[in-house]
């Protein structure tokens, strides 16, 4: 019986994806935004998806409270303490700064606020992090490679860059020039890939935008070869059970991918993805997988160990970490 979970990265976290109803109507209120909804409990029905795009439409509209630098240090800021009680030790949050910039909030104003809160985390749990700039694969791709030049004076307080929200007819193929770019700019590189869109799209992103790490990819299992691939280049896969769950990528919980890309011996992580929407942070994703599939504790400290391995963090902090899980799992004996 395990009683506590290891410790933990979560690579795969959408930072806008953690705006709890509670906080939309305190920053609406802070900020003298009217909001479609009757209450707190009227808006938290509203979560409930069919699929991807129904997500993001509730997604975007809630995000029009985030206005200023305080607001998203304290978004970050209330993630972060949910992530420290679950057992993360280290956080590479992703963020959009388009659907910011585009209601014309500074991107300084946001990139600012997320780093004030990860400085915070840093002091009051000992928590590392870095910050991955996401692009709207749905936007134009002139507007990702602008989002970018805008930041490239500080490159240095990014980690990476990402590419996210509706997959299907966006292939990562439209934004080779841009993640070149980010390259040149010394960042490295995420995608999300595989999660709605075909295989072949995993194979662009790592084929033509070079990424170190795919975001969900649990397609691949569709092409034995692709999967082969992954193992032999250790190439890591995000995935998100929960997430997949709600937007239907799978019926439940019991048919997920996860345990199969273990078997295969693919360098597979948990993360939560939105979890403000999607009804799990990383601790309640692990207990429902620990459930659903009888993870022991020799499974959960592989996972753990996988999330440090896969994560950019540096060699000193990486095996600080990997000797906290061989730590951890010692005492579950």
């Amino acid at each position: 019986m395990i009683s506590t979970l290891p410790p933990t990265a979560e690579l795969h976290l959408h930072v806008e994806g953690t705006l709890e109803p509670e906080l939309v109507f305190e920053l609406a209120e802070r900020n003298g935004v009217e909001l479609p909804y009757a209450g707190i409990e009227d808006l938290r029905s509203r979560y409930a998806f069919t699929d991807l795009q129904s997500f993001l439409d509730l997604y975007y509209a809630c995000t029009a409270v985030l206005r200023t630098r305080r607001d998203f240090h304290d978004l970050a800021a209330a993630y972060l303490e949910r992530a420290a009680a679950d057992g993360v030790r280290h956080v590479e949050m992703s963020f959009d700064p388009q659907a910011h910039t585009m209601r014309g909030v500074p991107i300084d104003d946001v990139i600012d606020g997320l780093l004030d809160a990860l400085r915070d985390a840093r002091v009051r749990h000992g928590l590392s992090g870095g910050l991955i700039l996401s692009f709207l694969r749905d936007r134009p791709v002139a507007e990702a490679m602008a989002t970018l030049e805008s930041v490239a004076h500080r490159a240095h307080d990014l980690l990476a860059v990402g590419l996210d929200s509706a997959e299907v007819g966006y292939p990562p193929s439209l934004f080779v020039d841009v993640f070149a770019r980010a390259r040149e700019l010394g960042l490295h590189a995420v995608a999300h890939a595989g999660e709605e869109g075909p295989p072949a799209y995993v194979h662009e992103a790592l084929d033509l935008l070079h990424v170190e790490r795919v975001d969900h990819g649990v397609r691949c299992l569709e092409d034995p070869a692709l999967v082969d691939r992954l193992v032999a280049e250790r190439i890591p896969l995000t995935v998100c059970p929960l997430s997949n769950v709600r937007l239907g990528v799978v019926g439940t919980l019991d048919d997920h991918a996860l345990p199969e890309l273990l078997e295969r011996g693919v360098v597979a992580t948990v993360n939560s993805d939105d979890p403000a929407y999607f009804g799990g942070y990383l601790g309640e994703n692990l207990r429902q997988l620990r459930a659903a599939h009888a993870f022991d504790d020799d499974r959960l400290a592989l996972l753990a160990r996988n999330s440090f391995e896969a994560s950019f963090l540096p060699e000193d902090r990486r095996a600080e970490l990997l000797a906290a899980v061989d730590a951890w799992r010692a005492t579950a004996l």
